[in-house]
């Protein structure tokens, strides 16, 4: 029987996000540790747990290894994905799967061969509020959806403010950085909500002061399967920072606030709005802490995770078609692959 403890996982990346992992891990009864890391140096963080340090990643998983959980930089992701896989460890990866589609085929081929339990880490598919919007579109309560847009803009200097925001991955062309791939949670939460996402048009560019050499801002128009027409505005330099949400239908509409996290729910029938709220006790590590439980329980359950390889997948090339948008100035049609399914 499997139980938390006695399974084995390995982090690989140990920046912020990799932390976070490493005390929701040691928070959800997990004590079988390892970190990959490129020195045999404990960081100087009293507030982490006990771990086991490994310096290769190959001998780290000819060990005892259940689980990898992947938050090394983006452009890493699919090599460090590709030798756990072939070492037939369930994986839990920080999005986006990688920073270009090149070699994903070969990925998706290990995950179906060995049956793998592949999680991709979009953490606002665990946000309370958004689960019960899509319960409420899903049940007609604001009619067929017209449209729906999506702001968020991050300063990124203050997003990290005790590193340097130049050296981190979202900054840097060769780490896979970048606002599209590095904000690229709407394309997954939209299409999650919404339904499949077929076509982009899109305009990105670095159009700020800062120093990086990726895009910095984004206007990307979407098309849905259902006839719906969306718009998702990205940047690195709005401060303070907004996160948020609006989805019209043809009976009303709603509108999701990320800073609080309360939705207003507008119908034709009702003056005043209908508000949802995180229940008690609600902080922005609930959503991480939820979807790392959600892992590990498909692991002992041997059910596929509700965020799958495809939709990894997806999302990955969504953020293609965007760049390839911008890049050729044209609308680009993101194939539908009813085959995703099977990939769950």
């Amino acid at each position: 029987m499997i139980t938390s403890e006695n399974l084995s996982f390995l982090i690989i990346g140990l920046g912020s996000v990799g932390k976070r992992h490493l005390r929701n891990l040691d928070r959800s009864g997990i004590k079988n540790i390892s970190v990959l890391r490129r020195h045999n140096i404990v960081p100087d963080d009293p507030d982490l747990p006990a771990f086991c340090i490994q310096t290769d990643l190959a001998r780290a998983l000819q060990n005892k290894c259940d689980a990898v959980i992947i938050a090394s930089p983006t452009a890493l992701h699919l090599e460090h994905a590709l030798v756990a896989a072939e070492a037939g460890c369930h994986i839990f990866m920080e999005k986006p799967i990688s920073h270009s589609l090149e070699g994903v085929d070969r990925l998706t081929k290990l995950v179906a061969q060995h049956s793998l339990i592949f999680q991709t880490a979009f953490q606002f598919r665990f946000h309370p509020v958004l689960r019960q919007i899509k319960e409420l579109i899903e049940q007609g309560a604001i009619g067929n959806t017209v449209s729906a847009h999506v702001h968020w803009g991050e300063y990124l200097p203050a997003w990290h403010p005790w590193e340097d925001y130049r050296l981190g991955y979202s900054a840097r062309k060769d780490l896979g950085g970048g606002v599209v791939a590095t904000l690229c949670h709407p394309f997954d939460y939209l299409r999650w909500l919404l339904g499949e996402i077929t076509s982009v048009s899109a305009t990105i560019d670095k159009v700020s002061d800062l120093e990086i050499d990726v895009e910095d801002t984004a206007m990307i128009t979407l098309r849905f399967e259902t006839g719906a027409i969306g718009s998702v505005y990205l940047d690195y330099v709005e401060h303070p920072s907004q996160h948020r949400l609006e989805i019209v239908g043809q009976a009303g509409k709603i509108a999701w606030d990320n800073s609080e996290g309360i939705a207003n729910v507008f119908s034709h029938q009702n003056k005043e709005p209908e508000k949802l709220a995180p229940p008690p006790g609600f902080e922005r590590n609930t959503m991480f802490l939820d979807e790392l439980s959600h892992f590990i329980d498909c692991i002992k359950t041997k059910r596929q995770p509700e965020c799958g390889f495809a939709d990894g997948l997806r999302a990955l090339e969504i953020v293609h078609a965007v760049k390839q948008s911008s890049l050729q100035r044209r609308e680009i049609i993101i194939a539908l692959v009813k085959t995703y399914a099977n990939l769950k």
